[in-house]
């Protein structure tokens, strides 16, 4: 019969007594119990050398661990993790290391110590699993911006955190507490970040207000201002915010580092906390899909600096000009047709793409942004 867990002691204490009698032989109460003769013969040795109590399972933790991590690093390792509660073992290392300190362990061991002293949570754990993602060749090639779900501050009124991402390093360009998500207010956060940052080749934002409508009316007055700027405006596939998946992770972290941890009063302080929370993120948080550097050492400002001043619109020789009027329509050909109230009071530019000129390309600035077919008209 073999031990059963539930009267462990009870049938070591039996084995033992029938071993002492003697009446039959140790090989066959071996395996009458289901043991080999190496268990039993320990067991019995165990009860002579210190009576019942030692037939008590054994901790097999060794009595020296001469590779244990000093109580010093173990220490400095847990202040760390309490000064950044989301960070784990490689983030810690990476920072510890960068700051100068030696003799800093594994990732692997000091994922050990935080699991240790409860300082990982298994199921969150779990969520945090590397994987690759493609990304632009240098900075300031492309931008992504989006806004992160609203929150209630305590004084009344929404927090509506908008964050602007560099692609190739992910160094967060802006982190702005709106009051609301209006053209008004994206376009002056703008100004201020590229009066800083200079201007970004293109930018990418879902299909939502105030960057657009969906497919079927994908510009807005804020992406014609972008566009006269000539800064490129593409926008993520309707219904995936993976397209975004680099924003899409800046919220996941921001919520866990920052929006769970504080409780906010009102805007001002919103923004304190995020100007503070944005220089841990680029300056000092190692991230791993930068090979544990800083976003800021892989950023650099971008060589085409913003004035304030929107550039003429000249379209080459061989363009049609028209003005669009204030609903959004150009005359042409003795007929009205629509091309947007995003480019409202703005002059764009008609190209025919046919021998026969029936059809035409619409352009503002270099980008065509409708078409007109004459065949189609009713004349």
């Amino acid at each position: 019969m073999p031990w059963k867990e539930e009267t462990l002691m009870s049938m070591r204490a039996e084995f033992i007594r029938l071993a002492e009698q003697k009446k039959i032989s140790f090989i066959q109460l071996c395996r009458e119990y289901g043991i080999s003769r190496k268990t039993g013969y320990k067991w019995l040795h165990r009860y002579r050398e210190g009576g019942i109590e030692a037939l008590e399972d054994q901790s097999r933790r060794p009595h020296h661990s001469p590779s244990r991590t000093p109580a010093d690093i173990e220490n400095l390792i847990l202040q760390t993790r309490e000064e950044f509660p989301a960070w784990g073992g490689r983030k810690i290392k990476a920072y510890l290391e960068r700051k100068g300190r030696p003799n800093i362990p594994s990732p692997s061991t000091i994922t050990e110590i935080l699991k240790r002293f409860d300082q990982i949570n298994p199921e969150e754990a779990q969520k945090h699993k590397a994987f690759q993602r493609f990304e632009m060749e240098y900075p300031n090639q492309l931008w992504q911006m989006d806004f992160k779900g609203y929150f209630s501050l305590e004084e009344g009124g929404d927090c509506h955190p908008l964050t602007i991402l560099d692609d190739h390093s992910r160094y967060l360009i802006g982190l702005k507490a709106c009051p609301n998500e209006t053209r008004k207010t994206v376009q002056s956060h703008l100004c201020e970040v590229f009066g800083h940052f200079g201007l970004p080749e293109r930018m990418l934002m879902d299909n939502g207000s105030p960057w657009g409508y969906g497919k079927e009316r994908p510009f807005t007055g804020l992406t014609a201002w972008l566009m006269r700027l000539g800064v490129k405006v593409i926008h993520g596939r309707p219904y995936h915010p993976q397209t975004q998946g680099k924003d899409e992770r800046l919220h996941r972290t921001l919520n866990t580092e920052l929006l769970t941890r504080t409780d906010m009063l009102n805007l001002e302080q919103c923004q304190t906390a995020f100007d503070r929370w944005r220089e841990v993120y680029n300056e000092q948080r190692p991230h791993e899909a930068l090979q544990m550097a800083t976003p800021q050492d892989h950023y650099h400002p971008s060589s085409h600096p913003f004035s304030g001043i929107m550039p003429p619109l000249v379209y080459p020789p061989g363009h049609i000009i028209r003005k669009v009027d204030k609903n959004g329509k150009i005359y042409f050909k003795n007929q009205r047709f629509r091309v947007g109230k995003a480019f409202k009071n703005q002059i764009v530019g008609l190209l025919p793409v046919d021998p026969e000129n029936d059809v035409f390309h619409v352009f503002f600035c270099d980008e065509i942004i409708d078409k007109i077919d004459l065949r189609d008209c009713e004349c």
